[in-house]
Protein backbone atom coordinates (compact mmCIF):
# COMPACT_ATOMS: atom_id res chain seq x y z
CA UNK A 1 0.00 0.00 0.00
CA UNK A 2 1.31 3.42 -0.90
CA UNK A 3 1.74 5.99 1.86
CA UNK A 4 -0.07 9.26 2.29
CA UNK A 5 -3.69 10.16 2.76
CA UNK A 6 -6.22 7.53 1.66
CA UNK A 7 -8.10 8.50 -1.52
CA UNK A 8 -11.87 8.95 -1.12
CA UNK A 9 -14.48 9.70 -3.78
CA UNK A 10 -18.21 10.54 -3.79
CA UNK A 11 -20.66 7.77 -4.64
CA UNK A 12 -23.50 8.41 -7.11
CA UNK A 13 -26.59 6.39 -8.00
CA UNK A 14 -28.23 6.56 -11.45
CA UNK A 15 -31.67 5.31 -12.51
CA UNK A 16 -31.94 3.50 -15.86
CA UNK A 17 -35.72 3.20 -16.04
CA UNK A 18 -36.67 1.16 -19.11
CA UNK A 19 -40.08 0.68 -20.70
CA UNK A 20 -41.21 -0.87 -24.00
CA UNK A 21 -42.26 1.84 -26.44
CA UNK A 22 -44.05 1.63 -29.79
CA UNK A 23 -40.74 1.16 -31.62
CA UNK A 24 -38.67 -0.64 -29.02
CA UNK A 25 -37.15 -0.01 -25.58
CA UNK A 26 -37.14 3.53 -24.19
CA UNK A 27 -35.20 5.09 -21.31
CA UNK A 28 -36.23 7.91 -18.97
CA UNK A 29 -34.03 11.04 -19.06
CA UNK A 30 -34.28 14.46 -17.39
CA UNK A 31 -32.71 17.82 -18.26
CA UNK A 32 -30.70 19.74 -15.69
CA UNK A 33 -31.59 23.41 -15.13
CA UNK A 34 -30.83 26.46 -13.03
CA UNK A 35 -27.44 26.94 -11.43
CA UNK A 36 -26.51 23.26 -11.11
CA UNK A 37 -23.53 21.64 -12.84
CA UNK A 38 -24.17 20.82 -16.52
CA UNK A 39 -27.37 22.88 -16.76
CA UNK A 40 -29.11 22.33 -20.08
CA UNK A 41 -27.72 18.79 -20.42
CA UNK A 42 -29.74 15.57 -20.33
CA UNK A 43 -28.91 12.80 -17.88
CA UNK A 44 -30.42 9.95 -15.87
CA UNK A 45 -32.33 10.79 -12.68
CA UNK A 46 -29.51 10.51 -10.16
CA UNK A 47 -28.02 11.72 -6.91
CA UNK A 48 -25.53 11.07 -4.12
CA UNK A 49 -25.56 8.51 -1.35
CA UNK A 50 -26.44 10.35 1.86
CA UNK A 51 -23.61 9.38 4.18
CA UNK A 52 -22.23 6.08 5.45
CA UNK A 53 -25.56 4.75 6.75
CA UNK A 54 -27.40 4.74 3.40
CA UNK A 55 -26.75 1.91 0.94
CA UNK A 56 -26.80 2.46 -2.82
CA UNK A 57 -30.14 0.72 -3.44
CA UNK A 58 -31.88 2.76 -0.74
CA UNK A 59 -30.31 5.89 -2.23
CA UNK A 60 -31.59 5.00 -5.70
CA UNK A 61 -35.14 4.44 -4.45
CA UNK A 62 -35.05 7.75 -2.54
CA UNK A 63 -33.55 9.80 -5.41
CA UNK A 64 -36.00 8.28 -7.89
CA UNK A 65 -38.98 9.38 -5.82
CA UNK A 66 -37.54 12.83 -5.07
CA UNK A 67 -36.76 13.60 -8.72
CA UNK A 68 -39.47 11.75 -10.67
CA UNK A 69 -42.26 10.85 -8.26
CA UNK A 70 -41.93 7.17 -9.16
CA UNK A 71 -42.17 4.64 -6.35
CA UNK A 72 -39.73 1.76 -6.80
CA UNK A 73 -39.65 -1.42 -4.74
CA UNK A 74 -36.03 -2.19 -3.76
CA UNK A 75 -36.62 -5.79 -4.88
CA UNK A 76 -37.17 -4.52 -8.44
CA UNK A 77 -33.76 -2.83 -8.62
CA UNK A 78 -31.20 -4.59 -10.82
CA UNK A 79 -27.46 -3.86 -11.04
CA UNK A 80 -26.54 -2.51 -14.49
CA UNK A 81 -22.97 -1.15 -14.50
CA UNK A 82 -20.51 0.64 -12.20
CA UNK A 83 -18.57 3.54 -13.71
CA UNK A 84 -15.39 5.09 -12.29
CA UNK A 85 -15.51 8.65 -13.62
CA UNK A 86 -13.18 11.64 -13.61
CA UNK A 87 -14.49 14.96 -14.85
CA UNK A 88 -12.59 17.52 -16.94
CA UNK A 89 -11.75 19.48 -13.77
CA UNK A 90 -10.00 16.45 -12.29
CA UNK A 91 -12.45 15.39 -9.57
CA UNK A 92 -13.36 11.68 -9.53
CA UNK A 93 -16.37 9.70 -8.38
CA UNK A 94 -17.90 6.22 -8.61
CA UNK A 95 -21.37 5.82 -10.07
CA UNK A 96 -23.68 2.83 -9.57
CA UNK A 97 -26.13 2.56 -12.48
CA UNK A 98 -29.25 0.48 -11.80
CA UNK A 99 -31.88 -0.85 -14.21
CA UNK A 100 -35.53 -0.68 -13.15
CA UNK A 101 -38.44 -1.98 -15.24
CA UNK A 102 -41.24 -1.88 -12.63
CA UNK A 103 -42.55 1.05 -10.61
CA UNK A 104 -45.69 2.84 -9.48
CA UNK A 105 -46.74 6.25 -10.74
CA UNK A 106 -46.07 8.44 -13.77
CA UNK A 107 -42.72 10.27 -14.05
CA UNK A 108 -42.88 14.03 -13.67
CA UNK A 109 -40.54 16.93 -12.87
CA UNK A 110 -40.55 17.06 -9.07
CA UNK A 111 -37.66 19.52 -8.59
CA UNK A 112 -38.31 22.33 -11.11
CA UNK A 113 -35.46 24.49 -9.77
CA UNK A 114 -32.87 21.97 -10.98
CA UNK A 115 -34.79 20.14 -13.72
CA UNK A 116 -36.90 21.64 -16.50
CA UNK A 117 -37.81 18.60 -18.66
CA UNK A 118 -38.28 14.86 -18.48
CA UNK A 119 -39.20 12.28 -21.09
CA UNK A 120 -38.85 8.83 -22.64
CA UNK A 121 -36.35 8.32 -25.44
CA UNK A 122 -35.39 5.39 -27.66
CA UNK A 123 -31.90 4.09 -26.96
CA UNK A 124 -30.89 5.00 -30.51
CA UNK A 125 -32.32 8.52 -30.28
CA UNK A 126 -31.21 10.02 -26.97
CA UNK A 127 -31.30 13.83 -26.89
CA UNK A 128 -28.31 16.15 -27.07
CA UNK A 129 -26.49 17.58 -25.28
CA UNK A 130 -26.12 14.73 -22.82
CA UNK A 131 -23.74 14.64 -19.85
CA UNK A 132 -20.69 12.68 -21.01
CA UNK A 133 -20.53 10.75 -17.73
CA UNK A 134 -24.17 9.69 -18.06
CA UNK A 135 -23.71 8.78 -21.74
CA UNK A 136 -20.72 6.63 -20.77
CA UNK A 137 -22.91 4.76 -18.29
CA UNK A 138 -25.60 4.27 -20.93
CA UNK A 139 -23.15 2.87 -23.50
CA UNK A 140 -21.50 0.60 -20.92
CA UNK A 141 -24.94 -0.69 -19.88
CA UNK A 142 -25.83 -1.42 -23.50
CA UNK A 143 -22.52 -3.21 -23.98
CA UNK A 144 -23.38 -5.51 -21.07
CA UNK A 145 -20.19 -5.01 -19.06
CA UNK A 146 -20.18 -4.86 -15.24
CA UNK A 147 -17.61 -2.06 -14.94
CA UNK A 148 -16.42 0.86 -17.05
CA UNK A 149 -13.82 3.60 -16.68
CA UNK A 150 -14.52 7.12 -17.95
CA UNK A 151 -11.61 9.41 -17.17
CA UNK A 152 -11.91 12.74 -18.98
CA UNK A 153 -8.98 15.02 -19.69
CA UNK A 154 -8.63 18.77 -18.90
CA UNK A 155 -10.45 20.71 -21.58
CA UNK A 156 -12.88 17.92 -22.47
CA UNK A 157 -16.48 19.12 -22.78
CA UNK A 158 -19.02 18.33 -20.09
CA UNK A 159 -21.43 17.11 -22.73
CA UNK A 160 -20.97 13.96 -24.76
CA UNK A 161 -18.81 14.50 -27.84
CA UNK A 162 -18.21 11.43 -30.06
CA UNK A 163 -14.86 12.90 -31.09
CA UNK A 164 -13.67 12.90 -27.46
CA UNK A 165 -14.77 9.50 -26.23
CA UNK A 166 -13.01 8.40 -23.02
CA UNK A 167 -15.09 5.30 -22.30
CA UNK A 168 -13.17 2.09 -21.50
CA UNK A 169 -15.21 -1.07 -21.03
CA UNK A 170 -14.13 -3.71 -18.50
CA UNK A 171 -15.61 -7.16 -19.26
CA UNK A 172 -16.48 -9.70 -16.58
CA UNK A 173 -14.07 -12.50 -15.67
CA UNK A 174 -14.43 -15.47 -17.98
CA UNK A 175 -16.16 -13.42 -20.67
CA UNK A 176 -14.80 -12.37 -23.99
CA UNK A 177 -14.57 -8.74 -24.97
CA UNK A 178 -17.94 -7.02 -25.52
CA UNK A 179 -16.49 -5.95 -28.86
CA UNK A 180 -14.62 -7.79 -31.62
CA UNK A 181 -10.85 -8.24 -31.65
CA UNK A 182 -8.42 -5.58 -32.81
CA UNK A 183 -8.17 -6.76 -36.44
CA UNK A 184 -11.94 -6.74 -36.92
CA UNK A 185 -12.27 -3.35 -35.19
CA UNK A 186 -9.63 -1.89 -37.50
CA UNK A 187 -11.35 -3.44 -40.55
CA UNK A 188 -14.69 -1.91 -39.51
CA UNK A 189 -13.19 1.52 -38.81
CA UNK A 190 -11.49 1.56 -42.23
CA UNK A 191 -14.96 1.09 -43.70
CA UNK A 192 -17.07 3.55 -41.66
CA UNK A 193 -14.66 5.64 -39.58
CA UNK A 194 -14.06 5.68 -35.84
CA UNK A 195 -16.46 3.54 -33.82
CA UNK A 196 -17.30 4.79 -30.34
CA UNK A 197 -19.67 2.10 -29.06
CA UNK A 198 -20.01 -1.65 -29.56
CA UNK A 199 -22.98 -3.78 -28.50
CA UNK A 200 -22.94 -7.55 -28.88
CA UNK A 201 -26.27 -8.56 -30.46
CA UNK A 202 -25.30 -12.10 -31.46
CA UNK A 203 -28.04 -14.70 -31.75
CA UNK A 204 -27.49 -17.29 -29.04
CA UNK A 205 -28.02 -20.33 -31.27
CA UNK A 206 -25.36 -19.62 -33.86
CA UNK A 207 -21.58 -19.50 -33.81
CA UNK A 208 -21.51 -16.35 -35.91
CA UNK A 209 -20.94 -13.12 -33.93
CA UNK A 210 -22.76 -9.85 -34.59
CA UNK A 211 -22.14 -6.40 -33.10
CA UNK A 212 -24.08 -3.18 -33.37
CA UNK A 213 -21.49 -0.44 -33.93
CA UNK A 214 -22.04 3.31 -33.55
CA UNK A 215 -19.63 5.64 -35.27
CA UNK A 216 -18.39 9.03 -34.10
CA UNK A 217 -21.16 10.90 -35.90
CA UNK A 218 -23.94 8.73 -34.48
CA UNK A 219 -24.32 6.43 -37.49
CA UNK A 220 -25.23 2.80 -36.80
CA UNK A 221 -23.69 -0.24 -38.53
CA UNK A 222 -23.56 -3.97 -37.98
CA UNK A 223 -20.35 -5.99 -37.95
CA UNK A 224 -20.58 -9.74 -38.38
CA UNK A 225 -17.99 -12.52 -38.14
CA UNK A 226 -19.16 -15.72 -39.79
CA UNK A 227 -18.56 -19.11 -38.21
CA UNK A 228 -16.92 -20.50 -41.37
CA UNK A 229 -15.80 -19.59 -44.86
CA UNK A 230 -18.84 -21.21 -46.50
CA UNK A 231 -21.31 -19.03 -44.59
CA UNK A 232 -19.17 -15.95 -45.26
CA UNK A 233 -19.13 -16.67 -48.98
CA UNK A 234 -22.86 -17.25 -49.14
CA UNK A 235 -23.77 -14.03 -47.33
CA UNK A 236 -21.33 -11.88 -49.30
CA UNK A 237 -22.54 -13.36 -52.60
CA UNK A 238 -26.18 -12.72 -51.67
CA UNK A 239 -25.49 -9.14 -50.58
CA UNK A 240 -23.64 -8.44 -53.81
CA UNK A 241 -25.77 -10.37 -56.29
CA UNK A 242 -29.46 -10.21 -55.44
CA UNK A 243 -30.20 -8.37 -52.17
CA UNK A 244 -29.69 -4.92 -53.84
CA UNK A 245 -32.50 -5.88 -56.21
CA UNK A 246 -34.94 -5.96 -53.31
CA UNK A 247 -34.95 -2.17 -53.31
CA UNK A 248 -33.98 -1.46 -49.71
CA UNK A 249 -35.65 -4.53 -48.17
CA UNK A 250 -32.26 -5.76 -46.95
CA UNK A 251 -28.98 -4.34 -45.63
CA UNK A 252 -26.24 -2.87 -47.81
CA UNK A 253 -22.84 -4.55 -47.87
CA UNK A 254 -20.32 -1.88 -46.88
CA UNK A 255 -17.17 -4.00 -46.66
CA UNK A 256 -16.12 -7.67 -46.60
CA UNK A 257 -12.89 -9.41 -45.64
CA UNK A 258 -12.57 -13.09 -46.57
CA UNK A 259 -9.53 -13.63 -44.34
CA UNK A 260 -11.36 -12.34 -41.26
CA UNK A 261 -14.65 -13.84 -42.52
CA UNK A 262 -16.19 -10.51 -41.53
CA UNK A 263 -18.62 -8.03 -43.06
CA UNK A 264 -19.79 -4.50 -42.28
CA UNK A 265 -23.46 -3.89 -43.06
CA UNK A 266 -25.76 -0.90 -43.02
CA UNK A 267 -28.43 -0.86 -40.33
CA UNK A 268 -31.90 -2.11 -41.26
CA UNK A 269 -34.91 -0.40 -39.72
CA UNK A 270 -37.43 -2.51 -37.87
CA UNK A 271 -37.95 -5.04 -35.09
CA UNK A 272 -37.95 -8.84 -35.51
CA UNK A 273 -41.37 -10.36 -36.02
CA UNK A 274 -40.41 -13.10 -33.58
CA UNK A 275 -42.25 -12.35 -30.33
CA UNK A 276 -44.15 -9.39 -31.76
CA UNK A 277 -47.77 -9.18 -30.58
CA UNK A 278 -50.15 -8.28 -33.42
CA UNK A 279 -53.90 -8.36 -33.96
CA UNK A 280 -55.30 -11.03 -36.29
CA UNK A 281 -55.81 -8.48 -39.06
CA UNK A 282 -52.24 -7.22 -38.68
CA UNK A 283 -50.91 -10.77 -38.75
CA UNK A 284 -52.69 -11.45 -42.03
CA UNK A 285 -51.30 -8.26 -43.55
CA UNK A 286 -47.81 -9.19 -42.34
CA UNK A 287 -47.96 -12.69 -43.82
CA UNK A 288 -49.25 -11.37 -47.11
CA UNK A 289 -46.24 -9.01 -47.13
CA UNK A 290 -43.95 -11.95 -46.29
CA UNK A 291 -45.35 -13.83 -49.29
CA UNK A 292 -44.69 -10.83 -51.53
CA UNK A 293 -41.13 -10.50 -50.23
CA UNK A 294 -40.41 -14.22 -50.72
CA UNK A 295 -41.76 -14.00 -54.28
CA UNK A 296 -39.33 -11.16 -54.98
CA UNK A 297 -36.45 -13.18 -53.55
CA UNK A 298 -37.31 -16.23 -55.66
CA UNK A 299 -37.60 -14.06 -58.77
CA UNK A 300 -34.07 -12.69 -58.31
CA UNK A 301 -31.59 -13.57 -61.10
CA UNK A 302 -29.51 -16.64 -60.36
CA UNK A 303 -25.72 -16.17 -60.22
CA UNK A 304 -24.08 -17.01 -63.52
CA UNK A 305 -22.37 -20.10 -62.10
CA UNK A 306 -25.50 -21.48 -60.44
CA UNK A 307 -26.86 -24.83 -61.66
CA UNK A 308 -30.08 -24.96 -63.61
CA UNK A 309 -31.70 -27.42 -61.21
CA UNK A 310 -31.78 -27.47 -57.45
CA UNK A 311 -28.98 -29.37 -55.70
CA UNK A 312 -29.76 -32.83 -54.39
CA UNK A 313 -31.36 -32.77 -50.96
CA UNK A 314 -28.84 -33.44 -48.18
CA UNK A 315 -29.73 -37.12 -47.73
CA UNK A 316 -26.08 -37.87 -46.99
CA UNK A 317 -26.46 -36.10 -43.63
CA UNK A 318 -29.55 -38.09 -42.67
CA UNK A 319 -27.71 -40.87 -40.85
CA UNK A 320 -25.63 -38.40 -38.84
CA UNK A 321 -28.70 -36.35 -37.91
CA UNK A 322 -30.70 -39.45 -36.99
CA UNK A 323 -27.89 -40.63 -34.73
CA UNK A 324 -27.98 -37.32 -32.86
CA UNK A 325 -31.77 -37.12 -32.75
CA UNK A 326 -32.55 -40.79 -31.95
CA UNK A 327 -32.71 -40.41 -28.13
CA UNK A 328 -35.48 -37.83 -28.56
CA UNK A 329 -37.54 -39.57 -31.26
CA UNK A 330 -40.88 -41.17 -30.47
CA UNK A 331 -42.02 -44.65 -31.46
CA UNK A 332 -42.19 -44.93 -35.23
CA UNK A 333 -40.53 -41.54 -35.88
CA UNK A 334 -37.35 -42.97 -37.41
CA UNK A 335 -39.30 -45.35 -39.67
CA UNK A 336 -41.51 -42.46 -40.78
CA UNK A 337 -38.51 -40.24 -41.56
CA UNK A 338 -36.83 -42.97 -43.60
CA UNK A 339 -40.01 -43.67 -45.57
CA UNK A 340 -40.45 -40.00 -46.44
CA UNK A 341 -36.83 -39.62 -47.52
CA UNK A 342 -36.83 -42.87 -49.51
CA UNK A 343 -39.96 -41.75 -51.31
CA UNK A 344 -38.23 -38.57 -52.39
CA UNK A 345 -36.04 -40.39 -54.90
CA UNK A 346 -39.07 -40.56 -57.18
CA UNK A 347 -39.52 -36.80 -57.20
CA UNK A 348 -38.47 -35.05 -60.41
CA UNK A 349 -35.69 -32.48 -60.35
CA UNK A 350 -36.96 -28.95 -59.84
CA UNK A 351 -35.71 -25.65 -61.12
CA UNK A 352 -33.39 -23.88 -58.70
CA UNK A 353 -34.22 -20.36 -57.54
CA UNK A 354 -32.49 -17.88 -55.27
CA UNK A 355 -33.44 -18.71 -51.69
CA UNK A 356 -32.84 -17.00 -48.36
CA UNK A 357 -32.18 -20.37 -46.72
CA UNK A 358 -33.18 -19.46 -43.14
CA UNK A 359 -36.49 -17.69 -43.51
CA UNK A 360 -38.00 -17.46 -40.04
CA UNK A 361 -39.59 -14.66 -38.03
CA UNK A 362 -36.40 -13.60 -36.24
CA UNK A 363 -34.85 -12.75 -39.64
CA UNK A 364 -37.84 -10.69 -40.77
CA UNK A 365 -38.05 -7.11 -39.47
CA UNK A 366 -41.11 -4.87 -39.41
CA UNK A 367 -40.56 -1.10 -39.38
CA UNK A 368 -42.87 1.39 -37.70
CA UNK A 369 -44.64 2.09 -40.99
CA UNK A 370 -45.28 -1.62 -41.56
CA UNK A 371 -42.51 -2.06 -44.14
CA UNK A 372 -41.00 -5.55 -44.10
CA UNK A 373 -37.27 -6.22 -44.40
CA UNK A 374 -35.05 -9.30 -44.25
CA UNK A 375 -31.59 -9.98 -42.76
CA UNK A 376 -29.07 -12.85 -42.34
CA UNK A 377 -28.14 -14.42 -45.66
CA UNK A 378 -25.41 -16.85 -44.63
CA UNK A 379 -27.52 -19.85 -45.69
CA UNK A 380 -28.59 -18.37 -49.01
CA UNK A 381 -28.04 -20.58 -52.06
CA UNK A 382 -29.86 -21.75 -55.21
CA UNK A 383 -32.40 -24.30 -54.03
CA UNK A 384 -35.95 -25.44 -54.44
CA UNK A 385 -38.37 -22.61 -53.68
CA UNK A 386 -40.03 -24.66 -50.94
CA UNK A 387 -36.84 -24.52 -48.87
CA UNK A 388 -37.89 -21.04 -47.74
CA UNK A 389 -41.26 -22.28 -46.50
CA UNK A 390 -39.98 -24.92 -44.08
CA UNK A 391 -39.42 -22.64 -41.09
CA UNK A 392 -42.65 -20.73 -41.64
CA UNK A 393 -44.86 -23.82 -41.35
CA UNK A 394 -45.04 -23.53 -37.56
CA UNK A 395 -46.80 -20.20 -38.03
CA UNK A 396 -49.49 -21.86 -40.18
CA UNK A 397 -50.30 -24.61 -37.67
CA UNK A 398 -53.94 -24.00 -36.79
CA UNK A 399 -53.88 -20.67 -38.70
CA UNK A 400 -55.01 -21.40 -42.24
CA UNK A 401 -55.83 -17.70 -42.57
CA UNK A 402 -52.10 -16.90 -42.31
CA UNK A 403 -51.29 -19.64 -44.82
CA UNK A 404 -53.85 -18.18 -47.23
CA UNK A 405 -52.48 -14.66 -46.71
CA UNK A 406 -48.92 -15.82 -47.39
CA UNK A 407 -49.80 -17.54 -50.67
CA UNK A 408 -51.98 -14.62 -51.74
CA UNK A 409 -48.88 -12.46 -51.41
CA UNK A 410 -46.65 -15.10 -52.99
CA UNK A 411 -48.85 -15.04 -56.09
CA UNK A 412 -49.30 -18.77 -56.67
CA UNK A 413 -49.98 -22.09 -54.95
CA UNK A 414 -47.54 -24.98 -54.76
CA UNK A 415 -47.55 -27.74 -57.33
CA UNK A 416 -48.09 -31.35 -56.30
CA UNK A 417 -44.37 -32.08 -56.67
CA UNK A 418 -43.49 -29.00 -54.60
CA UNK A 419 -45.84 -30.11 -51.83
CA UNK A 420 -44.14 -33.51 -51.74
CA UNK A 421 -40.71 -31.91 -51.69
CA UNK A 422 -41.81 -29.52 -48.92
CA UNK A 423 -42.71 -32.52 -46.76
CA UNK A 424 -39.25 -34.03 -47.32
CA UNK A 425 -37.49 -30.74 -46.54
CA UNK A 426 -39.60 -30.25 -43.42
CA UNK A 427 -38.85 -33.73 -42.05
CA UNK A 428 -35.12 -33.37 -42.72
CA UNK A 429 -35.09 -29.94 -41.05
CA UNK A 430 -36.93 -31.33 -38.01
CA UNK A 431 -34.44 -34.18 -37.54
CA UNK A 432 -31.41 -31.90 -37.95
CA UNK A 433 -32.96 -29.43 -35.48
CA UNK A 434 -33.50 -32.16 -32.88
CA UNK A 435 -29.91 -33.36 -33.32
CA UNK A 436 -28.47 -29.84 -33.08
CA UNK A 437 -30.64 -28.93 -30.10
CA UNK A 438 -29.60 -32.11 -28.33
CA UNK A 439 -25.91 -31.41 -28.98
CA UNK A 440 -26.08 -27.78 -27.81
CA UNK A 441 -28.46 -28.28 -24.89
CA UNK A 442 -31.29 -26.29 -26.49
CA UNK A 443 -34.61 -27.91 -25.45
CA UNK A 444 -36.63 -25.43 -27.52
CA UNK A 445 -35.05 -26.67 -30.76
CA UNK A 446 -35.60 -30.27 -29.73
CA UNK A 447 -39.24 -29.63 -28.92
CA UNK A 448 -39.82 -27.72 -32.15
CA UNK A 449 -38.42 -30.62 -34.17
CA UNK A 450 -40.52 -33.18 -32.32
CA UNK A 451 -43.62 -31.02 -32.77
CA UNK A 452 -42.91 -30.77 -36.50
CA UNK A 453 -42.55 -34.54 -36.89
CA UNK A 454 -45.80 -35.04 -35.01
CA UNK A 455 -47.58 -32.59 -37.28
CA UNK A 456 -46.18 -34.18 -40.41
CA UNK A 457 -47.09 -37.67 -39.28
CA UNK A 458 -50.62 -36.54 -38.55
CA UNK A 459 -50.90 -35.22 -42.07
CA UNK A 460 -51.36 -31.57 -41.00
CA UNK A 461 -48.74 -30.24 -43.41
CA UNK A 462 -50.22 -32.11 -46.35
CA UNK A 463 -53.70 -30.96 -45.36
CA UNK A 464 -52.61 -27.31 -45.28
CA UNK A 465 -50.89 -27.65 -48.66
CA UNK A 466 -53.98 -29.15 -50.30
CA UNK A 467 -56.19 -26.50 -48.73
CA UNK A 468 -54.20 -23.58 -50.09
CA UNK A 469 -54.00 -25.33 -53.47
CA UNK A 470 -57.75 -25.46 -53.70
CA UNK A 471 -57.94 -29.28 -53.77
CA UNK A 472 -59.88 -31.77 -51.70
CA UNK A 473 -58.27 -31.87 -48.23
CA UNK A 474 -59.70 -35.33 -47.43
Amino acid sequence: MSGGERHAVPVDVHLIAVREGDRGPEVLLSRRAGTVYAAGHWHFPSGHVDGPFEDVVTALVRETYEETGLVVDPNDVRAAVTVHHRGPAGSARVGFFFEVRRWSGVPDVMEPKVCDAMGWFAFDAVPEPMVAYCRAGLEAYRAGVPVAVHFQEPGDPIGHDPAVDRLRLVPAAGCGEPRPGREVREFAERAVGRITAWTDVSWARTASRVWRAQDASGGVWFVKIHQNARFHGREVAALRDWVPGLGGAGPRLVAADATLQAVVLSAVAGRPLHGMVLSSDEERRVFRAIGQLVARIHASPLPAAAPGTAPVLPYAKLERHLAGARPHLGPGDEEYVRSVVNGAVRLPAVEAVVTHGDLQLRNLLRAGDGTLRVIDFERSEPQSAVRDLVRLLDCFDGREDLCEAFFDGYGRRLTEDERARLLVETVLDAVSGIAFGSMTGDPELVERGRRTLLRCRAGAAAHASRTVDGGDPR
